[in-house]
């Protein structure tokens, strides 16, 4: 096994000697015989080489576990030296308590295993096997049957079809990796265990060390939920790491991925957020919604790091593990080469990591260490012929500056540059501040020993300048994040809830699942949406009253049940000036209705208030398979349906999510006043996506909902509901 970094991060936090049980276990956690077992049973130990049942038990040993290892082999009598017994139950009874089983055996066998497992005592059982849920069918009733045994006598189930898991402290390595990971901080979770294994050669090479190493592969009991709590609580885990194709409770991986991110990092590589699998919908919001918006969404809100490629993914593992988190402040960039300098900077504001601003006494004193044709200013150019003491006392100059939480040190292999002594000089500067410092030696024979120096030094090394760039914003990101986490706290208001039910009560009484118009609008109401002025009218006469009543201008809409799409079937009139204009859009649209949808049950029209000087924008609700309700803005019209400019957060969301909604659409600076408009007033439509989002969190039978326009009016003028559709459960 390759040699730890002397005085890494990662080598810091390995504590514990080999085989020692520690003394950490989380409180009441129905984990812990899964990573703390006193003892271990392999069920299905094999003695010829190349056997999973062989690898497994050889990792066990070989790992330095030192708890008490049981093979189970009924027809062997020892195996690498150890005692066989013919089963677990023998097991237990002759050598004493099994905390975890290691099932290695065909599919079709496991489930009657696993109740000799709990007739033996077992805690906790990982199943290695394939050929459940993977495999159709048949391997799907095997995998209920299986379940239904572990929870009948409440062991905890990792897998089936899955690599297994390492713990660093007591060094179990119950997988059939090619090897055991170097001790560290990082803990990893992954439903392929092919792609555990890939990661693990990587850091191995790159020396990054893990504390938890977990492929859950089915995760037909213990998922990415369970893992996130009881890891947020454990010491040893400073970093989580996860690649999912899929989320098993999406409420709950939000709020268990919230509570984690207080604490320690999570970066997730999510596999399957393509359209592809987004579901038909009748809505605006239910079409444009799918699995990648939610999941963006989801990243969002929590405040993980969201890797989009493998490449991110190492990168993300790679900083977090092996330098602290930024402060309040910008980049810093140091180079020996103006061009890479520029890229870089370049690179900074294409992903809004902000170039630190440099006081008066750092730009003195950089002055005096670098030469006259050197650039003084962000970033720094200390040219081609610096040595290792121009590195040394640039980065001092530049770690002691206020406005800088970070820094990226470039290298380029010129004639005189000593790359080794450079970066001997960059770990021992970095060693010396509590702000992260990453290098970017470009290049690949000539700076490949240098790399290896600042590997052993626990300075992570990217090959551009984009993907350092890429990854320190995220990591930046997340700590501001992270410091303001009292703003992403979700807000509640006092509302007419019972008002609300009853009301979706009656229409889903009637049979009618579709809810728009006037109660559509009335249920929003009692969420305190502000909606205009409007009357039911039922005759001429009655449009022409209500019109006078209200006060001109203003618009008719079709009331019914059948039709959601008022415009579709010339059902609306906006800008009606008086009462004789009223009485013939009323008949206006009541012959629309007879000759575009004749069987549709007509109830009359709305009169509403017409509200003017005002910009619309769309708020709406679909609900993710996953994780819940998706809440959707962006501005009306062409901007939805044609350029679908929107944004997305799943619900309940903060003040400062809702903020951050409006700013992610392209075409926000359209409400911000453009060309001498006045600005409209975005404190409006930030109460409003509030108030949608707790009537959708408080109310789950609500499937859909377009609030379609809200008029946004100008600066402290409000913001009113002209028309929402709803879609319920039965």
């Amino acid at each position: 096994m390759a040699a730890t970094r002397p005085g890494s991060i990662t080598s810091a936090k390995a504590s514990g000697k080999p085989g020692r049980r520690q003394a950490y276990q989380p409180p009441h956690s129905r984990l812990a015989p899964l990573f703390f077992p006193e003892s271990v049973a392999v069920i299905g130990a094999a003695r010829e080489p190349g056997k999973v049942g062989h690898t497994v038990l050889d990792n066990i040993i070989q790992g330095g576990y030192q708890g008490r290892i049981l093979p189970v082999n009924p027809k062997v009598d020892k195996l690498a030296g150890l005692r066989c017994y013919p089963s677990v139950v023998d097991a237990a009874r002759d050598a004493g308590p099994v905390d975890l089983a290691v099932i290695v055996i065909p599919a079709p066998l496991v489930p009657g295993v696993m109740e000799q497992c709990g007739d033996a005592g077992v805690r906790a059982a990982i199943v290695v096997s394939a050929g459940f849920r993977e495999a159709g069918r048949e391997g799907l009733v095997l995998e209920r049957e299986l379940v239904e045994a572990a929870r009948k006598h409440g062991i905890a189930l990792l897998g089936p079809n899955c690599l297994g898991l390492i713990t660093g402290e007591n060094r179990l390595n119950a997988t059939f990796a090619r090897s055991m990971p170097l001790p560290g901080n990082v803990a990893l979770m992954s439903q392929s265990g092919a792609l555990c294994t890939s990661i693990l050669d990587w850091s191995v090479r790159e020396l990054i060390g893990f504390s938890r190493f977990v492929s859950f592969g089915n995760k037909a009991d213990v998922d990415e939920s369970d893992l996130l709590s009881d890891w947020r609580r454990d010491p040893r885990v400073g970093i989580v790491s996860a690649y999912l194709e899929q989320v098993a409770d999406g409420q709950r991986f939000l709020r268990e991925a919230r509570l984690t991110t207080r604490r320690k990092p999570l970066i997730i590589l999510k596999a399957g957020v393509t359209d592809a699998g987004a579901r038909a919908a009748s809505s605006h919001t239910g079409s444009l919604a799918g699995s990648e918006q939610a999941y963006r969404a989801a990243v969002e809100q929590t405040n993980s790091l969201p890797a989009a490629t493998m490449e991110d993914f190492f990168d993300l593992i790679s900083i977090t593990s092996q330098t602290p988190l930024p402060g309040k402040g910008g980049v810093a960039v140091l180079t020996n080469a103006g061009g890479p300098g520029i890229l870089t900077a370049d690179a900074c504001e294409k992903q809004n990591l902000r170039l630190a601003s440099f006081s008066s006494r750092t730009v003195s004193r950089m002055a005096r260490a670098v030469p006259g044709a050197g650039n003084l200013y962000n970033p720094v150019d200390i040219l081609g012929d610096a040595g290792n003491s121009r590195y040394l006392d640039a980065l001092a100059i530049l770690a002691a500056d206020r406005d800088v939480a970070s820094i990226i040190v470039i290298l380029t292999p010129q004639a005189v540059t000593d790359i080794k002594g450079t970066a001997a000089a960059i770990v021992e500067r970095a060693a010396a501040t509590r702000k992260p410092v990453v290098g970017c030696f470009l290049g690949e024979e000539e700076v490949e020993a240098g790399i290896e120096v600042l590997r052993r030094g626990g300075i992570p090394n990217f090959r551009f300048p984009e993907r350092a760039v890429a990854a320190l914003a995220k990591v930046h990101r997340y700590a501001e994040r992270r410091r303001e986490e009292k703003l992403f706290e979700p807000v509640s208001f006092r509302v007419r809830k019972e008002q609300v039910a009853t009301a979706l009560d009656f229409s889903r009484g009637g049979g009618y699942l579709h809810i728009g118009g006037f109660q559509a609008l009335g249920v929003l109401g009692s969420y305190g949406l502000r909606v205009p002025r409007g009357r039911l009218a039922k005759s001429p006469a009655e449009a022409a009253a209500a019109a006078a009543a209200i006060g001109f201008p203003v618009v008719l809409k079709v009331v019914s049940p059948n039709i959601m799409h008022k415009s579709d079937i010339s059902g609306i009139r906006v800008g009606v000036e008086d009462e004789e204009a009223a009485r013939d859009a009323f008949e206006d649209i009541q012959a629309a209705v007879r000759d575009n949808m004749p069987d549709a049950l007509f109830l009359g029209v709305a009169v509403q208030q017409q509200i003017d000087d005002a910009r619309e924008v769309i708020i709406g609700v679909a609900r993710d398979p996953q994780f819940g309700p998706l809440l959707m803005f962006g501005l009306g019209g062409i901007y939805v349906e044609v350029l679908k400019d929107v944004s997305f957060r799943i619900a309940p969301i903060s003040r400062a999510d809702a903020r951050q909604m409006m700013h992610e659409v392209k075409s926000y600076p359209l409400l911000t006043g453009s060309r001498g408009e006045q600005p409209a007033d975005t404190g409006a439509i930030v109460d409003a996506l509030l108030r949608c989002s707790q009537l959708v969190t408080d109310f789950p039978d609500i499937l859909e909902m377009d609030l379609n326009p809200l008029l946004v009016r100008p600066q402290g003028q409000g913001a009113y509901v002209a028309d929402a559709r709803m879609v319920i459960t039965p």
